[in-house]
């Protein structure tokens, strides 16, 4: 049993998803939450009239987090990110196992555990992929999407938003191509099909549209 002032996991996972998307610009919607945490429509249903009982959610005009709400969603996320900093920066875990195991740790990680971390870790202000860690000194830089950016135009990745993270085999593409926060790169080409080429550590990569549109970048 959740211990008193904390919830159920699968309330974190919805609240927490419910933050990200948000985070990411993308409409909080029930089909979104489903795709999103890969369960079914009538579940999410069920999942979202018992959010509002606990007043974690508003539904009127839409799904929106409470006060209650977001402060349940920034705990999670921050646990979850923190975690994956650990997992890459001090085990050596790929990104996808990092995320995988994070989001274990997430649900079970108590308060001395987190402060434990992040002073371990010098007080992160991201995850690996660029995402602003709840609760840290993060500033926001001016970013915008790689897909913007012109044939020889010189970029340095900055963020690899939550929705490239929950595609399949994405994670794995990113970390072997380099396609990493603080790398920087040239595109070399653009494609009618939104395909953008870059070259990147030495190497030259084709991104797709889907990708290109979401990955923010400086330069």
């Amino acid at each position: 049993m959740p211990a008193p002032g904390e919830h159920h996991p699968a309330f974190e996972e919805y609240c927490e998803c419910i933050f990200e998307l948000h985070e990411d610009d993308v409409e909080v919607i029930q089909a979104r939450i489903a795709e999103r945490l890969n369960v079914s429509r009538p579940a999410v249903s069920e999942m979202i009239r018992r959010l509002a009982a606990e007043g974690l959610i508003g539904t009127d005009g839409g799904i929106t987090l409470t006060s209650s709400g977001v402060e349940l969603a920034q705990r999670v996320v921050r646990r979850h990110r923190l975690a994956e900093r650990f997992l890459t920066d001090t085990l050596g875990l790929s990104w996808a196992e990092a995320h995988h195991e994070a989001g274990k740790w997430e649900h079970i990680m108590s308060d001395s555990v987190e402060e434990a971390l992040d002073r371990l870790l010098g007080s992160p202000t991201t995850c690996p992929h660029g995402n602003p860690i709840p609760g840290s000194d993060y500033v926001a830089p001016d970013v915008r999407p790689l897909a913007e950016a012109s044939v020889g135009t010189r970029f340095t990745v900055r963020r690899i938003p939550e929705e490239l993270e929950f595609t399949p085999g994405l994670l794995e593409f990113l970390e072997e191509s380099s396609i990493q926060p603080g790398h920087s790169g040239t595109v070399t080409a653009t494609s009618p099909d939104g395909t953008i080429t870059i070259e990147i550590k030495g190497r030259h990569v084709g991104v797709g549209a889907f990708a290109s549109e979401r990955i923010l970048v400086t330069g």
